[in-house]
């Protein structure tokens, strides 16, 4: 069988790209080296009745007529993976030492609670907000696909969200002179791109923080259902997932890339693969130099030289007999901060590797959806991620895997120390189950690189408009992931929607 699309990779940007192409007719056949398809998207079972994805917790852009819903209804699984919605009240509650706050989807509620918390800055408040707004506009117009016709309408406002290119979170706070604890709670989610505010792209923040305000959403089935429905449509369309084959090489032929050498995880055979056009899911730099960098032009070479974002640490816990839903947790996530500071904050957890005072976010996946559970009736399913640290993670495991063990253990006890004494008292006594991973985890079931969760980190530099795209400058070969794109559900989605797009010239991300 002649393969039209051979893909290296079956994250969720692959298995959109794949399913969308597969749908149309063509031979797709997707190899993955892990044992799961869905890369940082997949579920994984332990003790044969507790189900945990390995690191998605909630998604955005799923609403009618949203980049996730069109996809979804071009495969014909619209009424098939639904989702729930997290609560508009407060999809995002944010905690520290003496304030609180839930995010609302309203950004007028959000001006209001913000300035009842600080009413001496209630008009930076609201400037900041409004500003807020109005850049996720114009960034909405500045994305591909791009109608002119519609910048030339909006062209001041457009311009001025320019001139934040290449600026931090940071940087926006200090314009608009919002007091410290404002820009903490604000900034509480950075878990979700693991940089602090004086790191991170005001773009990428924009882009996420007016997403979820949008609709947050969690799957109805959670994740697993939402990758296996995406293999479902390969293979039902004459497609191919094939596990446990992890790409070693690539093969060419002059400037065309012609296929792969994979070798065989279970067997260690190595086998050959070919495809009339080969679309990369695995990390861009990694595969350029498996090919060879020189073989690029200088162009792709200039792009392909991005700072790999920081990875994170992961605890996995199933309480028994105990209802979370008594102790604060819903339909939400909680973000939590013994520091007013994140910058600072994130200094001692990254670089010094010093937990005594985390910040962490906390999901309950099992209180999100009620039509499918992860676990048995009397369990319920608790997790906790914050940022860590790969090179120290790497060094340690490597020297003294005691150490290493030791080391993610004190994580979840500080961690489980302020649950305790803010939360649920007593957490530790409903435990039965308690599994963490540290950057090397990532790294080994993900093959990322330095056990990265985001691809490219998200810093100004690295979200130009020279930012990499799906072009390669070789023949037959295409960039499909989290760096050649943007990272997270909804914006993986619609990098493997947007190269579907652009190589089969059916428009399905038109914005009308």
């Amino acid at each position: 069988m002649a393969i039209d699309y051979l893909i290296v990779g079956s994250g969720l940007s692959a298995l959109v790209f794949g399913a969308l192409m597969a749908k149309t007719g063509k031979k797709v056949q997707i190899l993955e080296a892990h044992e799961y398809p869905g890369g940082f998207g997949h579920t994984f079972t332990l003790a044969k009745k507790y189900s945990f994805n390995a690191q998605l917790h909630y998604v955005w852009d799923c609403g009618e007529g949203q980049t996730v819903n069109r996809v979804l209804k071009k495969l014909d699984l619209d009424q098939q993976v639904t989702f729930n919605r997290y609560d508009p009240n407060g999809f995002d509650h944010m905690r520290m030492p003496g304030y609180a706050l839930d995010i609302p989807s309203d950004p007028q509620a959000l001006i209001h609670r913000l300035s009842v918390l600080f009413p001496d800055h209630a008009d930076q408040i609201r400037q900041f907000v409004l500003e807020i707004q109005k850049t996720s506009s114009s960034l909405k117009r500045l994305s591909p696909p791009i109608n002119p016709a519609e910048l030339l309408q909006h062209l001041s406002e457009v311009f001025s969200t320019v001139m934040y290119l290449n600026r931090t979170l940071q940087d926006v706070f200090d314009k608009f002179k919002l007091p410290q604890a404002a820009q903490t709670l604000l900034a509480l989610q950075w878990e979700d791109f693991l940089l602090p505010p004086d790191q991170l792209s005001f773009y990428a923040w924009v882009i996420l923080f007016t997403g979820y305000q949008n609709g947050a959403f969690y799957p109805t089935q959670h994740f697993e259902q939402v990758i296996q429905s995406l293999v479902t449509v390969i293979k039902e369309n004459g497609g191919e997932v094939l596990l446990n084959l992890e790409v070693t090489d690539f093969v060419l032929k002059g400037n065309a890339v012609k296929g792969v050498q994979a070798i065989d995880r279970i067997t260690h055979q190595t086998h050959e693969f070919t495809g009339t056009t080969i679309v990369c899911n695995m990390d861009p730099k990694k595969a350029a130099k498996m090919i060879g960098e020189e073989k690029f032009s200088r162009s792709i070479r200039q792009k392909l030289n991005y700072d790999y974002s920081p990875s994170n640490y992961m605890a996995y816990c199933v309480v028994k007999d105990l209802d979370l839903r008594d102790y604060g947790f819903g339909e939400w996530n909680t973000f939590h901060t013994e520091h007013q500071d994140l910058n600072e904050a994130f200094y001692q957890m990254y670089e010094q590797h010093d937990f005594s005072r985390p910040s962490f976010a906390i999901t309950t996946p099992t209180l999100l959806t009620h039509e499918h559970r992860d676990c048995p009736e009397d369990c319920q399913i608790i997790e906790f991620l914050t940022v860590a640290n790969y090179k120290y993670f790497r060094k340690l495991k490597d020297s003294d895997r005691k150490a290493y063990y030791q080391k993610k253990e004190e994580i979840l006890d500080s961690i489980l120390d302020i649950v305790e004494k803010h939360y649920v008292p007593n957490l530790r006594e409903h435990i039965v189950l308690k599994v963490t991973g540290s950057p090397t985890t990532n790294e080994h079931f993900c093959l990322c690189p330095q056990g990265n969760s985001y691809g490219s980190s998200l810093t100004p530099r690295n979200m130009t408009l020279g930012r990499l795209n799906h072009e390669t400058s070789l023949q037959n070969f295409y960039f499909c992931n989290a760096s050649s794109g943007y990272p997270g559900f909804a914006p993986t989605f619609w990098t493997g929607a947007l190269l579907y797009q652009r190589l089969s010239g059916d428009v399905i991300l038109s914005k009308g």
